[in-house]
């Protein structure tokens, strides 16, 4: 599932629905030993100074799926190697033996609909979840990761901590400052965290609205020396992450994942995973992926080679040929999600050899008018050369990613998506094809952020369905409903904080958000506001005073350039 991919993708900022836990047990100590036993540790855990800060570290998921997490793996093993800090993790099913007083709790944060779990662990560790309850016995609760470096903002009530980008160097000046003012009080640590770049008080801003169901007013700061605005960190240099545990345990089991590149330099102009990253970053050949790649070939003969648009790599080729060597003949390859126009047969042939079956790429419409408005750079020729490089190379299926309900879209345009995977069969005989089709979700930080949800985007997914399928393409279409409920978080601002703690409370189910809006209707703004309505450009948005790679400014007039209308 779509969801899982980009969890898995995660890089070490601070980081799959599997159902939320009403309030789970802190785990029991017989179901600890196998799962952590069967890990195998890629560097060295310190142990800790004796007046080291006790930390828990949280995943708000299953171990399988949290510990298949890149980012989570970077930050808590960064965390492990510091003699000053007494990190455990926690996760939704089992833990580490948890410290008796933490002073600090971080959660890694990639889905939005998992922070019913953040509240359920809170819960479990007898911590107030409302960040205004916690007292000064109460541990500091900090979060980061794609979702809070985005729009924390339906989460600010929950933390007192929100870390906004790249964790590389936020984590390390957050420690820091933090052991500035260890002995201090509650306000007192979080008015001198204030001050790091990057670190986020949710607490010390007020936000005001023109009416109780209307737009924001300001988002203001309360006190003269807090910024106006908080920048996301941003690491630049060439030594990129990779796996610091593999374990048979993990949802991949045994893989050793390497990141080759951040960000991505297409810049389709609905996507979070580019806008929110930039700059487009890769990672050293020499001095960062062969090394990276030859320690995880000492425990395991599984690699995954991740990132957003990993064959842009500019030395790609040259990783290619790298692996490619006989000696490498075991190692079984992964390649995350790569660019159409990568797609050669000598690609092709490496994967086969290497035990894949599959290539996936992301073509978002068949439509090459669409394409150009969501600045999609491919043409169709180019997608079904893919295909048949992916045949030729002796793949024998090829993984496609659409989108309906981009703006601009118009019912011919599906009709050319459906063309298109006809075209594709036509030229691959006998090539297994997929088509992964989700429903545009607006995301802060990106020149689409300003529109709201197509509400035919339901009726366009059941099109493709009733077309695509007959055709003996397998169509997997991304629910509807929590697509919905997705852009609500996307877009909400802090008002919802209220609503997702009564959704939980009412068993988090899709009639658990009707159940709420009911009744707060009138104290919040309802369901078409946050999801269906397009913003205006000069209002002023949620995340309006956290600042992001490109600035409002830059953002409208790649919107203008898109020619997109609804």
């Amino acid at each position: 599932m779509r969801s899982f991919k980009y969890h898995y993708m995660n890089y070490p900022t601070l980081d799959s629905r599997t159902g939320g836990l009403t309030n789970p047990p802190l785990p029991t100590p017989h179901s600890r030993t196998s799962v952590f036993s069967a890990e195998r540790l890629l560097f060295n855990p310190t142990t800790p100074e004796p007046d080291a800060i006790p930390a828990i570290f949280a995943f708000p998921n299953e171990y399988t799926v949290g510990i298949t997490s890149l980012g989570y793996q970077v930050v808590w093993a960064t965390l492990a190697m510091r003699a000053d800090v007494d990190v455990r993790r926690l996760f939704t099913d089992i833990s580490e033996p948890l410290p008796r007083q933490p002073e600090l709790v971080g959660f890694s944060c990639s889905w939005e609909l998992d922070y019913v779990n953040i509240l359920s662990l809170l819960e479990s560790l007898s911590i107030p979840i409302h960040a205004s309850d916690r007292t000064d016995s109460d541990p500091l609760v900090f979060g980061g990761g794609p979702v809070l470096t985005a729009n924390p903002e339906p989460f600010a009530e929950f933390f007192d901590v929100i870390l906004l980008g790249d964790g590389e160097n936020l984590l390390g000046d957050f420690i820091s400052a933090y052991k500035q003012v260890r002995t201090a009080d509650r306000k007192t640590k979080l008015h001198h965290l204030a001050q790091i770049p990057g670190i986020y008080i949710p607490s010390l801003y007020e936000v005001t609205y023109e009416d109780p169901t209307g737009c924001i007013q300001s988002i203001q700061p309360i006190a003269p020396d807090i910024p106006h605005q908080i920048e996301k960190q941003t690491y630049r240099g060439n030594t990129l992450s990779a796996s610091t545990v593999v374990t048979e345990k993990a949802a991949w089991e045994n893989i050793f994942m390497v990141e080759v590149v951040r960000s991505c330099p297409e810049m389709c102009r609905f996507c979070l995973a580019s806008y929110l990253t930039l700059p487009f970053r890769t990672a050293s050949l020499a001095g960062s992926l062969i090394p990276a790649i030859e320690r995880g070939l000492t425990v395991t003969n599984r690699i995954g080679l991740l990132g957003a648009s990993v064959t842009q790599h500019p030395e790609f080729n040259d990783l290619l040929a790298y692996l490619s060597q006989p000696k490498y003949d075991d190692v079984r390859l992964s390649i995350a999600s790569v660019r159409t126009n990568t797609v050669t047969v000598e690609l092709a042939k490496t994967l086969a050899k290497r035990d894949t079956r599959s290539l996936t790429i992301a073509v978002e419409s068949g439509s090459e008018r669409l394409r150009q408005i969501i600045n999609k750079k491919l043409h169709n020729d180019e997608i079904v050369q893919a295909a048949v490089n992916a045949k030729a190379g002796g793949l024998s299926s090829l993984k496609l990613y659409g989108m309906v309900g981009i703006p601009g879209e118009e019912p011919e345009d599906l009709e050319e998506t459906v063309r298109m995977m006809r075209s594709l069969k036509k030229a691959a005989p006998g090539l297994r094809l997929s088509f992964g089709c989700s429903t545009f979700v607006p995301k802060a930080h990106t020149p689409f952020q300003w529109y709201g949800v197509n509400p035919q985007a339901e009726k366009r997914l059941q099109y493709l369905q009733k077309h695509l399928k007959p055709q003996g393409i397998d169509f997997r279409p991304e629910s509807y409903n929590w697509s919905v409920i997705q852009a609500l978080i996307s877009r909400g601002d802090r008002r919802l904080s209220r609503l997702l703690e009564l959704t939980r409370n009412y068993g988090d189910s899709l009639g658990s958000y009707r159940r709420a809006f009911k009744e707060l209707r009138g104290q919040i703004p309802d369901l078409e506001f946050y999801v269906f309505r397009d913003w205006s450009h000069e209002q002023v948005l949620p995340w309006s005073h956290l600042q992001a790679p490109l600035s409002q400014a830059t953002l409208l007039k790649h919107l203008a350039v898109s020619g997109s209308s609804k």
